[in-house]
């Protein structure tokens, strides 16, 4: 889907801005409220008054899969949403579009293009950024040699499409590959590109691995940073972490509550929003500096 691409590519010519705001702020990420979304209390139009009025945030992280149909129309009504709740999109992560490193070169292709609407639909809608996946390949990763490569020939496909638009493309550590901090510098620098980023999730790291080492390891690279408390882990430690490296940006909540089985629709939603205010107190505390 182009939305008049020549057209917003003019108009965006000298939007090559940084991804980072000049001064730190907190997001949510819809990722937050999946279980709620899931139960059916609210839909992808509902979440920016939601993140005004229930979670008193002003900044938004979008999921793709969340998106009912997006057509120009339906984009125009979420646009609008957006302007009346006042709320900033930062982001849209896109799942579902893989594999960009698949040992497949016309499979690989495909997951090029298909990312290609999220690009415009992030530009239309106001976003500095699409986060997209690092999958693919068959057997152990750890011995894929060609894995980066292959990664990288999808991305910079992306990018090259993405130039002008001011839409980052950003790299989550998701699982696999993509939570191994070693081969995401690899990427980063085998791209080579500063339209090209990390989203550094807080806590979605291997099993095993050192959350510490592998954050550490990941910073130089960051756009921004998904906030989530793991058990056994330091979550303060991990903010300060981000602090000292120079990271200014975007705080994104991705919370996560369980609430009990068999919980009502509401009471889901309520879990949730609990979930989000505590760590959005965890935020502004350690990282705002508010008390």
């Amino acid at each position: 889907m182009e939305l008049n691409r020549r057209d917003f590519l003019a108009a965006a010519a000298a939007m090559e801005t940084a991804f980072q705001p000049a001064r730190d702020r907190i997001s949510l990420a819809q990722w937050s409220f999946n279980r709620s979304f899931r139960a059916g209390v609210w839909k992808n139009l509902d979440m920016p008054k939601i993140v005004r009025e229930k979670a008193g945030l002003d900044a938004l992280e979008f999921v793709n899969q969340f998106f009912e149909n997006p057509t120009l129309g339906y984009l125009r009504r979420l646009k609008k949403a957006l302007a009346d709740a006042g709320v900033t999109p930062v982001l849209i992560m896109v799942d579902d579009e893989d594999p960009t490193a698949g040992t497949d070169a016309a499979e690989r292709r495909a997951a090029a293009v298909a990312h290609r609407k999220w690009v415009d639909i992030a530009h239309y809608l106001g976003c500095r950024a699409i986060r997209c996946n690092m999958r693919g390949g068959e057997g152990d990763w750890r011995k894929d040699e060609s894995l980066v490569a292959r990664a990288a020939e999808s991305f910079r496909d992306l990018l090259a499409y993405a130039r002008g638009s001011g839409i980052q493309i950003l790299i989550e550590n998701h699982g696999g590959a993509s939570s191994d901090p070693d081969v995401l510098a690899r990427l980063m620098k085998e791209v080579n590109d500063p339209q090209f980023g990390l989203l550094v999730d807080l806590g979605n790291w291997n099993k095993g691995d050192d959350h510490y080492e592998a954050i550490r390891k990941t910073l130089p690279w960051a756009r921004g940073i998904s906030v989530k408390d793991i058990p056994g882990w330091d979550l303060e430690k991990k903010l300060r972490m981000c602090m000292e490296s120079g990271f200014h940006g975007f705080w994104g909540i991705e919370s996560g509550a369980r609430p009990p089985e068999g919980a009502s629709p509401q009471e889901i939603f309520d879990a949730e929003l609990a979930a989000v205010l505590k760590m959005k107190a965890a935020i502004e505390r350690v990282v705002l500096g508010r008390s």
